[in-house]
């Protein structure tokens, strides 16, 4: 029988001590003859990153041994950490940054040639035929100048390194051919990101193993291009979006460009990391894909011959990470009622294994709130999206008249996009009596350049239009207590937030994590990736220093109206702890209600077990404290100042 209860003060079986000690992050996968390999973050090791192989024998192991991390810092937000080439890894260390080469069963060995830790490498491959890495360097040794970035060749025979391609700002995603002839590789300079237009180069090796003959296959200033992929009969494919979508072309005797399978859907991803993939040769003549449709992603095989595509009906709404072998695909995928996995599906059959879970918790369906698409009236006329959810424990109803409390979600990037998978931070709310809006906003990937564009010059603006217009037709539907709508987000997300509780009037209360309060200190001392993001965002800086000013709420902190409590980082390279120690003082001073967490050893996001369940607790304790609700489990307290 149900308990008559308030919204927020129901008792969950999905406890932070829960989530922290049973969950873990999965990332790049790899394929080497019969073995499977992956990256598991595991948050009760203190977020170290380990390589993991399942064997043909069918026994899963871990490869990176305690004391090693295999995360790699270019960038800052790090990616393609790690590669593998007949049983041999070689991957990056965190805490050095070398790159260590590693047989099962053996510790792991620094390469000689890659031992400076103010050098940092990503995106490794091996050049089998020349017996080194080839990867993406990334060089801070000249501390009063930029990093700089190159694509370097490593000698495994310990002879040394030596760069292959520099001279531009930035580089990714480093591929041979088949047949060890030729390199591909993307670039771009500033004040581009990669989503915004990079180019496609292809090149021959000479004799001595350098570059010659380089030729731009793809690419500019306004398209983008992802994944650059040789075909196992030496083609090289990419994702452009030339057409308004993420779509996989091709270089017809690397001259002619022609897209393999035009359809309004993006095969392809905001590259904030390395090694993403979204499609595989399975074999030469069918492609593995993955696409999504309104932020929905499918799986699907595509015949190389006549752009074929079929939808294969996985049951799965959010697929990344593809790699391909003949018949089979593995990815990460995840669904609203599973959590992200490492899938090996089977084509023939269409039957799927699951190799490793987020987390093994098994919670009854009856506690787990479904993500429902749902699109809305935003400015000018047009509709943004999301995924809400409603409150959802079958132990508890609420007083009839009582509608639940909201609390929106901005997502960080802020080129990036919520996903409708089963999270349980996402559930750790709704079977408490919350609901969720987790907002896409004008910006966001998976609906086309033309909705990832919106955000251009107008951050600050548009997002946040979006998450304000999206709480009040929830609660225009009667869907949720309008006077009890709160917002929170981390990094874009955060800047985002503290936006909408700045200059609109709509949430009552609103939790930034890691969020960028001052948009020119933020210019002033950030990373080299995102240092000229804000050209395209805002303005070019500091011509239009008018609006960085205009739309940094650290300046209007007098016209900030509500409860506010920060979460931060204190090593945080991407978003300083100086950006939310200066907004909680500017509160503190005005008398609101505020309380400002910091977590040692922590960057931008936290990897910690502590940390996350501290944080978890601590936004649910603040809300309870703001809207004067009991939590249904005791938790540690936060200290808030001014209530």
């Amino acid at each position: 029988m149900t308990k008559l209860t308030p919204f927020g003060s129901w008792k969950s079986p999905i406890t932070s001590d829960l989530i922290v000690s049973e969950s873990i992050g999965l990332g790049l996968i790899k394929l080497d003859g019969d073995d499977t390999y992956w990256i598991e973050m595991r948050p009760s090791e203190g977020g170290r990153q380990v390589i993991v192989r399942l064997g043909r024998d069918g026994n899963k192991v871990d490869i990176t041994p305690p004391g090693f991390n295999a995360r790699t810092r270019v960038h800052e937000y790090g990616g393609g950490d790690y590669a593998v080439s007949d049983g041999v890894v070689y991957f990056s260390n965190f805490s050095d940054q070398q790159i260590y080469k590693q047989r099962f069963g053996s510790a792991p060995q620094a390469l000689a040639a890659a031992s400076d830790s103010n050098l940092r490498y990503a995106d490794t491959i091996v050049d089998k035929a020349r017996n080194r890495l080839i990867c993406v360097r990334e060089d801070h040794r000249q501390k009063n100048r930029e990093a700089v970035n190159t694509i370097a060749a490593i000698s495994l025979a310990g002879t040394g390194t030596r760069v292959l391609l520099a001279g531009n700002d930035f580089y990714s995603s480093p591929r041979i051919s088949p047949d060890g002839s030729r390199l591909a590789w993307l670039t771009w300079n500033h004040p581009r990101m990669p989503w915004d237009g990079c180019e496609l180069w292809v090149a021959e090796f000479d004799a001595s193993g350098d570059i010659i003959n380089q030729r731009r296959v793809a690419g500019g200033d306004a398209e983008s291009i992802f994944q650059p992929e040789w075909s196992p009969d030496g083609t090289i494919y990419f994702v452009s979006d030339r057409s308004g979508w993420w779509n996989i072309h091709r270089a017809l005797n690397n001259a002619d460009v022609e897209c393999v399978c035009a359809i309004e859907a993006e095969f392809g991803v905001a590259q904030w990391i390395f090694g993403l993939s979204t499609y595989a040769f399975e074999p030469a003549e069918r492609i593995a894909c993955a696409f999504a449709r309104n932020g929905i992603w499918q799986l699907g095989l595509i015949e190389t011959s006549t752009g074929r595509l079929e939808e294969v009906g996985a049951p799965y709404t959010e697929i990344s990470y593809v790699t391909a072998a003949p018949g089979r695909a593995v990815f990460r995928a995840g669904s609203p009622t599973e959590p992200l996995s490492i899938i090996d599906f089977d084509f023939a059959t269409r039957k799927a294994r699951v190799l490793q879970r987020a987390n093994k918790i098994s919670i009854d369906p009856s506690y787990i709130s479904g993500a429902q698409p749902i699109e809305f009236p935003t400015e000018d006329g047009r509709t943004a999206h999301g995924f809400f959810y409603p409150p959802k424990n079958r132990d508890f109803t609420a007083p009839e008249n009582e509608k639940p409390p909201l609390l929106v979600k901005s997502h960080g990037g802020p080129t990036s996009a919520a996903i409708a998978v089963l999270s349980l931070t996402i559930q750790y709310w709704t079977s408490r009596g919350f609901a969720i809006l987790d907002v896409n906003y004008g910006g966001s990937t998976g609906y086309g350049r033309a909705y990832r564009e919106r955000l251009n010059a107008k951050w600050g603006i548009v997002d946040v239009d979006d998450c304000v217009n999206g709480a009040k037709f929830l609660a225009g539907l009667g869907e949720v207590d309008g006077n009890r709508l709160m917002i929170d987000g981390g990094s874009a997300g955060g800047y985002t937030t503290l936006c909408a509780l700045t200059f609109r009037d709509v949430f009552k209360a609103g939790a930034s994590y890691f969020g960028v309060s001052d948009l020119e200190a933020l210019e002033e001392d950030t990373h080299k990736f995102e240092s000229r993001y804000s050209d395209t965002l805002i303005g070019p800086y500091p011509e239009r220093r008018d609006l960085y000013v205009e739309r940094s709420p650290i300046h209007f902190a007098d016209k900030l109206y509500c409860p506010v409590i920060f979460f931060q980082g204190l090593e945080d390279k991407v978003v300083p702890p100086n950006q939310a120690e200066m907004m909680v003082e500017a509160l503190r001073k005005k008398g609101l209600p505020v309380a400002y967490v910091a977590f040692e050893s922590e960057q931008h996001g936290f990897r910690r077990a502590e940390n996350i369940k501290r944080a978890l607790d601590g936004e649910a304790y603040f809300y309870s404290r703001v809207f004067g609700f009991e939590l249904a489990d005791p938790v540690e307290p936060v200290e808030i100042e001014n209530l």
